[in-house]
């Protein structure tokens, strides 16, 4: 008989999915398609759950599920195509951190709709105490220190790590420019803190106060905090989540998929035989609880700007800062940590007074005005 979609919305199941999932749509797979939760930015998510038939009768069918998000509009080709190769930069250094991606693309039925396939979290069966042979999940500091810590591969085309990302991403609904620079001080200023200004003035009009700080942050700021971290040690890309605040972590379970990376539009690489043998320690172990990350909208940069959104809405515990700090420690100068976080939560207000609108742009001015007044002499 053939494939069988046991589906409240159909096109939740187009053949560009199915062709993700690596199905053949004669065989007598069944696809169950229900609504999952809600995702924001005007697109909508659901979980898939799998079930191919035994072989034979002396075994039971094998089930599989997925989460998949669907969308209409460019706006969601760009974020969907960010958060696949965000997911996979992230998955290819800690596979046990995030969902793996299996496929993003444009749906057969209608070209303006998309969607993102990747494997599917239960954050509903969360377990503290969750062990297995590979003994005790490991923590998200301990996680995101081995992520902030391993160097970026090169880009292709190019000799040696730069900063910036394959793809646009989008943090929020905002697209963000990743064309690849070579140095992190030029990157920071240019494609993060004077691009979103300018989508904050698209979005709410000319401001010159807003304007003029940040040209003074651009011009003068970042050169004198970043480029002392770079006189005194160097700043080394790796890969950044890019928007972890308190709603994009959370404990769970992966539920088992397919280990198909097959895609209407891209494919995820696999391994060369030649990884990293300590890869093991980091790779997830079926049925145990993991700390993770979801989300993304990631760049290779400076492991200190994923800090700037997490000290700007909390949630992370005093001891997941004490441990992260132990495991990665503080660039130097160590005095002026606290301030180059600022100046990386600065984006983000910026970023969330484009969005929003309001309150934003009082937050942003705060931070400028202190650091201006410190290092923009």
């Amino acid at each position: 008989m053939p494939l069988s979609k046991k589906d409240p919305d159909t096109t939740a199941i187009d053949p560009a999915i199915i062709h993700a999932l690596n199905i053949n749509p004669a065989s007598d797979t069944e696809i169950a398609c229900t609504p999952h939760g809600g995702s924001g930015f005007g697109a909508s998510s659901f979980k898939l759950t799998v079930t191919t038939p035994a072989p034979d009768k002396d075994n039971k069918p094998s089930t599989q599920s997925y989460f998949l998000k669907t969308g209409s509009g460019p706006e969601k080709s760009t974020m969907f195509r960010g958060e696949f190769f965000s997911l996979d930069a992230i998955h290819s250094v800690v596979p046990s951190l995030c969902p793996k991606p299996h496929g993003w693309g444009r749906m057969t039925a209608s070209e303006e709709k998309f969607f993102l396939l990747t494997d599917f979290l239960d954050l509903g069966k969360s377990s503290s105490g969750a062990t297995s042979s590979k003994g005790k999940s490991l923590s998200l500091a301990q996680k995101l220190a081995k992520l902030h810590t391993t160097p970026a591969p090169n880009p292709p085309g190019y000799e040696k790590p730069m900063f910036g990302f394959s793809v646009p991403t989008c943090c929020g609904a905002t697209e963000q420019d990743n064309e690849w620079k070579e140095c992190w001080i030029e990157f920071y200023a240019e494609n993060r803190l004077r691009r979103v200004l300018r989508q904050g003035v698209e979005a709410h009009g000319a401001d010159k106060e807003l304007s003029d700080l940040v040209d003074v942050v651009a011009d003068k700021v970042v050169p004198r905090l970043l480029g002392e971290v770079e006189r005194r040690g160097g700043i080394t890309p790796v890969v950044i989540h890019g928007d972890l605040w308190s709603g994009n972590f959370g404990r769970g379970v992966f539920l088992p998929s397919s280990s198909s990376t097959g895609t209407a539009t891209e494919t995820v690489q696999e391994g060369n035989g030649n990884e990293d043998p300590e890869k093991a320690k980091w790779e997830r172990a079926d049925g145990q609880a993991e700390e993770v990350v979801y989300d993304p909208a990631s760049v290779y940069g400076h492991s200190e700007y994923e800090l700037g959104i997490m000290k700007m809405f909390g949630g992370f515990s005093g001891q997941f800062w004490k441990e992260y700090t132990e495991l990665v420690g503080k660039a130097e100068p160590k005095e002026e940590w606290e301030d180059r976080v600022a100046l990386y939560e600065l984006y983000h207000h910026l970023n969330h007074f484009a969005l929003f609108g309001g309150g934003y742009r009082s937050g942003a001015v705060g931070i400028m005005r202190r650091l201006v007044g410190k290092y923009g002499k």
